[in-house]
Parts: C-alpha cells; structure tokens; sequence
C-alpha cells in the first residue's frame, strides 16, 4: 500500500494474483511461468499457484508453457465501467467536444505516478499510443498526468515524483523531475496543460481539472489532436473555454452521483 503499513488483513495471494494479471501488456501478451516470475517479482512456485487459480477462474489460459489472459479478463474492467455509469455520466462531454472539434478526448484519472484512462471518444485512426479505456500511461508524460499531480500538495508531488521511474518515450520527453516538478507547479497556477510529443510522436493534447464539490481535483480531461496540425497555442486559444465547461460539467454529474467521485477519488 501507497504511504503506509499493510494491513493485517492484507491478502498477499489476492496481491500477487492481481500483479499477474497486470503484468500482461501489448509488450508481454503471453509469458512463460518464470517470465511472470520475473516480471512480477515472485517466486517460481508462488507464480505457478496464482496462475493455476487464475486458470481455474478463467482469467488466464495456457499453451505449452506459455501463459495469456482470457476474454473473462474485461469482465473486471466493464463492471467498473457500468458501476460507475461512465457510458452515461462522461462519455456525453467527450462526444460532444469531439464532434465539435474532431480528433480525441478522455477523462483519466491517477494512480500512484499513472494515470488511467477512464473515459475515451476518438476519431482518430493513426498508430500511436493507444488512449483506449483502461490504458495506463505515466503521469508525467501525458496532460492529464500533469494536471492531476499539480492537483496534489507539494510534499505529495515530491514523493510521487520520487516513485517514478522516468522514461524517455521519445526523443522529446521530459525525463528530468527537476523540470517536470517545475511544469507541473505553472500547471498548478495556469489552471490548464499542455503537451507535444511526451508520450508519443504525433500527439499534442491540452487538459484541465476536473474538480469535486470541495474543490480537490479527482480526475482530469483532455482533448488532442495531431501534432503539426494542431499546437499548444491553438488548442488553448479554441478548445481551452469548451474544455473548462465540459470539465465543470462533469463535476456537476460526480456531485449527483457519488459512487464516481468515489471511485475517481480513491
């Protein structure tokens, strides 16, 4: 756990189980049992026994000596998706902010140094990092990530910061903490952030905080377009206003239902 002691009901099996399942990804769609050993940091023997239960429970699959996830696998992921009514509490303003201007838009939220897509509306077809519900990406390479971490206090940014393992996606990102603590304090007062390039090539995005009714940022939302066709300046001076109107909008939704300002929250 995050800052603090596990507790004494802390299930470890359930822990690992659910490591296994993450470590599954568009890089490792079927391991071996020491590769997930490996990936995840178990044991051999204590790898074999989560993945013959996830087996059992049909979440994992298996040829020769190689592991994969199993469709029952996204069973995990809709019931948050219809839990929380994201279809019908989110999806209408990204709908709308991309039949006005095109290209994409989600809703994200953090978790530890990532955030996570919760919410997406896409147009775009091009092969680049995959902004699908669910993906994971790290904060500091992406707008949304940035406006969530200027949304923690400064001893809470300083220690995420200090968990991330910064990676240079390409040859433009900003792997320096130093720098990136410094963009996200002018997010922090701008209100808004931008990006061209930190997570994939191509891909220039603007976001804004989504705010709870006690002013603490839960979750952000963004909207992209195509590096080269769009800038920072652009999407500030013709989004920027829609964006905000949406963002507020959905905290209104959040407000009416607590269940996701909850789940966003967390």
């Amino acid at each position: 756990m995050a800052g603090g002691a596990r507790p004494a009901e802390f299930v470890e099996a359930l822990a690992n189980g659910l490591a296994i399942l993450e470590a599954f990804d568009a890089g490792h769609p079927e391991m071996t049992l020491s590769e997930v050993a490996r990936r995840v940091g178990l044991s051999p023997a204590t790898a074999r026994r989560s993945l013959i239960t996830l087996s059992e429970l049909g979440y994992v699959g298996q040829e020769g000596k190689r592991f994969h996830l199993k469709p029952r696998i996204m069973t995990l992921g809709s019931a948050f998706y219809f839990s929380a009514r994201v279809d019908e509490l989110l999806q209408p303003d990204l709908r709308e902010l991309v039949n006005r201007f095109g290209d994409a838009s989600s809703v994200g939220a953090l978790d530890r140094t990532d955030v996570i897509y919760v919410a997406h509306v896409s147009v775009q077809r091009a092969r680049r990092a995959a902004a699908v519900i669910g993906a994971r990406y790290p904060a500091y390479a992406t707008s949304m990530g940035r406006v969530l971490l200027a949304g923690l206090g400064d001893d809470e940014l300083d220690r995420r910061l200090a968990a991330t393992e910064f990676r240079a996606l390409t040859s433009r990102t900003c792997t320096d903490p130093c720098r990136i603590r410094e963009e996200v304090l002018a997010v922090r007062a701008q209100g808004y952030a931008t990006t061209v390039d930190q997570l994939d090539y191509g891909i220039t995005a603007l976001a804004v905080q989504i705010r709870d009714a006690g002013g603490r940022t839960v979750a952000a939302l963004n909207s992209s377009g195509y590096t080269g066709v769009v800038t920072p300046e652009s999407l500030i001076a013709e989004r920027l206003p829609a964006l905000r109107e949406a963002a507020s909008h959905i905290a209104h939704e959040i407000v009416r239902y607590p269940v996701l300002q909850s789940v966003l929250g967390s």
